[in-house]
């Protein structure tokens, strides 16, 4: 049996994008106006606005194919390493739409992830690497079910999907609170002269 190419596994593609491979999962919450004030740090239109700016205009501007995120593809990449799934299928289970909008007359923001294919397993594979099977059983989709065939995956994708609304929101509101860069220039920019260390490491690397 040969694959024509036509099922664009591990690459991006319209036809995954319109029609879904593996499992498609829509996730969504309301999050209340207070806490996007006290516990984000920002207000419900900015991040509405924002979404609009950088997920919808921007993407398109680019030519996004499926990619109509902030940055799915991290939580996708970071779940399927920790369950034992095929990192390379990332490609096309990152293809993700995030929307978001002002809900109860304004005062909470209703936010959502559609996720066309997310492509996961739960036996065989990766799966049954120590580390990754005890994640597996933490969420407690190790392995099949037998009484519902294919339940597992089904849960195991969804957690995907709630993972990466939770990336999203958290991202997006870091980027409309202003605080993304200047956390960035806090703890990811080291003012401490490594040249040395690098040097002296080489050297003994070397010998």
């Amino acid at each position: 049996m040969k694959s024509g190419n036509l099922c664009a596994d591990k690459k991006p593609a319209a036809v995954n994008w319109i029609h879904g491979r593996g499992k498609s999962v829509v996730c969504e919450a309301v999050i209340r106006g207070d806490v996007v004030n006290k516990v984000l740090k920002t207000s419900v239109q900015s991040l509405v606005e924002l979404n609009k700016d950088k997920n919808l205009v921007g993407s398109a501007m680019a030519g996004a194919l499926g990619g109509f995120n902030a940055h799915a593809s991290n939580i996708v990449s970071a779940v399927y390493l920790a369950t034992g799934q095929d990192p390379a299928q990332n490609v096309e289970s990152s293809h993700c739409i995030t929307l978001m909008e002002s809900t109860n007359e304004g005062r909470d923001l209703h936010v959502s992830v559609t996720m066309p294919c997310i492509e996961v397993g739960t036996v065989g594979g990766g799966t049954q690497l120590a580390s990754q099977a005890a994640c597996l059983n933490l969420l407690g989709v190790k392995g099949a079910c037998y009484e519902a065939p294919g339940a597992n995956a089904r849960r195991l994708a969804t957690v995907v999907a709630g993972s990466v609304l939770a990336g999203e929101l958290s991202l997006m509101s870091a980027l409309a609170a202003g605080q993304l860069v200047k956390s960035h220039m806090k703890y990811n920019r080291s003012s401490k002269d490594v040249t040395t260390h690098n040097a002296a490491a080489a050297a003994a690397a070397s010998s």
